[in-house]
């Protein structure tokens, strides 16, 4: 899962947000978060389009780096800074010099230090409170900059060692920061090398949100190698969506050492879901992943065939980004009408543990950017999925259970609409599974104590499946802890592994995958009988 950058080991990320919901009554210092949504000064909504610099390696190259990034359009960076840890320390007058280079090409500074990156796994790498006493000792470049600059604490938290110290360490750093008066959006980046793929940072982003006192904590993701597949991509940023949590992109690539990004997902992901990224990166690159720079040798007339992609490519920079609207951009003006309620829900696909919903679409003045679907029980509503098209799987039934489902609409600007006609739907009362199926189970990667399995369910049958439960047994005394792809549960040694929304359907000769972690002790071997919706599949 570690993933290894340039200049020393790990990358620089960069960060992204989302989009506005309610303006304050007035203009802001700088930056806010409101209803998961990243506002400017001026509480227009900012969606970060930009691209990795770093700056603390490549000193005589910041100036002229800058100047060719705003060229591409972006409308941020995110610049490598060193706490003198690791690295030849960046101090105050080289941080304002820094700001002062951005807000001159009219772009958001990003400032992240890299000492941290890999702590506890990467020789060398410093705390989070480390790096809050840098921050601390360069206060004077960072005050009245809020307007142009976000505050990421440190690079990568941690590696793969010692990673559930995070959630801590990182509500403390953001009471220490606030106590010492930084009023700047706070940018976090997630533990795993930036890629949390044990979930950490997702399961623990509320509590850290609540822990500031300003309510200005934003998330940040890196995606290269764990997030090799659509489903992973979109189940993890749907989850801050769905939560109101602001989410970035902060880091990714098209390829890495530890496995092959799916870019095209992330970059058209983020445009749908209006959430930022930031590539990595400029220039500079070493240690084995040269071919992550987007310009060959700091020349901008170069662009390599990442540089290509992320530029001028589908829902790259040039297409998506808009200037801050505090440099006089446009940005996104504040909207507080709702769209209207989506059309009443129609069900098909209904199996004894699922059923697929179909609605008509809602309409609204600056765009319908996705769907929540609510149980409804009385006056009880139960959040049952989200959906950025008009359809999506409800897994997770009942069998021979009447169900009643409502759909609302979200805007671009984070209004919700009024609820759907309600529609009722029973599920029948017994499996179903397909004519045919094959099941491929394979280690992606294992560790003492623990291991990361894929698993790829194959319809082999002369009909689609519509809804699906996997199940297997054990003969080890496995675990799983985390999944991607299926909702999973676990009742001694039996595993039962259920479709997302996304997922819901395999056509015939199709496919779907979904992946785990697990823990072991002694022996892993891997399940040899395998059931979808309770009949056996073949093992590939």
């Amino acid at each position: 899962m570690r993933k290894r950058f340039a200049l020393a080991g790990a990358a620089v990320a960069a960060l992204v947000l989302s989009l506005l919901t309610v303006v304050p009554a007035q203009a802001a210092a700088g930056f806010t978060v409101n209803n998961g949504r990243l506002l400017d000064a001026n509480g227009n909504d900012f969606v970060m389009r930009g691209v990795n610099h770093a700056h603390t390696w490549y000193l005589d190259r910041t100036t002229q780096a800058l100047k060719d990034i705003k060229a591409t359009g972006a409308n941020t960076v995110r610049v490598v800074l060193s706490s003198g840890d690791r690295w030849t320390r960046n101090d105050a007058s080289d941080v304002s010099n820094v700001i002062a280079q951005c807000k001159a090409n009219k772009l958001i500074c990003v400032l992240e230090v890299h000492d941290t990156t890999g702590y506890q796994e990467q020789s060398g790498a410093v705390s989070l409170a480390r790096a809050v006493e840098y921050w601390k000792s360069v206060q004077t470049a960072m005050a009245g900059q809020e307007k142009y600059v976000i505050l990421n604490i440190g690079n990568e938290p941690w590696g793969n060692t010692g990673y559930t110290g995070w959630t801590q360490a990182t509500k403390d750093a953001i009471t220490s920061l606030r106590s010492a008066g930084f009023e700047h959006t706070i940018m976090v980046d997630a533990p795993n090398w930036g890629q949390d793929w044990a979930f950490t940072m997702r399961d623990n982003a509320q509590s850290v949100f609540s822990a500031d006192p300003r309510k200005n904590t934003v998330f940040s993701i890196h995606m290269y190698g764990v997030f090799d597949t659509a489903a992973e991509i979109n189940d993890y940023l749907n989850r801050f969506v769905s939560a109101k949590l602001p989410i970035v992109v902060g880091e990714f690539g098209f390829d890495h050492s530890d496995g092959n990004p799916d870019e095209d997902t992330i970059f058209a992901t983020t445009q749908q879901l209006r959430l930022g990224y930031l590539a990595w990166s400029w220039s500079g690159n070493g240690g084995g992943v040269e071919y992550l720079d987007m310009v060959t040798g700091f020349n901008a007339s170069q662009l390599t065939s990442w540089g290509q992609r992320a530029v001028n490519g589908a829902n790259g920079i040039k297409a998506t980004s808009r200037e801050a609207s505090v440099y006089g951009g446009g940005g996104d003006p504040t909207d507080t009408t709702p769209p209207s309620a989506p059309g009443t829900p129609s069900a098909s696909g209904v199996t004894s543990s699922s059923a697929t919903l179909t609605w008509g679409a809602a309409t609204d003045n600056v765009g319908v950017v996705g769907y929540d679907v609510v149980r409804v029980s009385g006056t009880t509503e139960t959040a049952a999925g989200s959906s950025a098209t008009t359809s999506t799987t409800v897994t997770g039934l009942s069998a021979a259970t009447t169900y009643t489902f409502a759909v609302y609409a979200r805007d671009a600007a984070g209004n919700r609409s009024t609820r759907s006609t309600s529609v009722n739907v029973t599920t029948q009362s017994g499996g179903g599974g397909p004519a045919g199926c094959a099941v491929t189970y394979r280690l992606a990667g294992q560790w003492q104590g623990g291991f990361q399995g894929d698993v790829k369910i194959a319809n082999t049958g002369t009909a689609a499946v519509s809804g699906w439960t996997l199940r297997w047994t054990w003969a080890n005394g496995q675990t799983v802890s985390q999944s991607w792809g299926a909702t999973t549960s676990q009742s001694g040694s039996a595993l039962s592994a259920t479709n997302v929304a996304y997922n819901g359907t395999i056509p015939v000769n199709g496919s779907v995958s979904f992946g785990f972690i697990g823990s072991w002790n002694g022996t892993n071997a891997a399940p040899t009988a395998f059931t979808l919706n309770g009949s056996s599949c073949t093992t590939a």
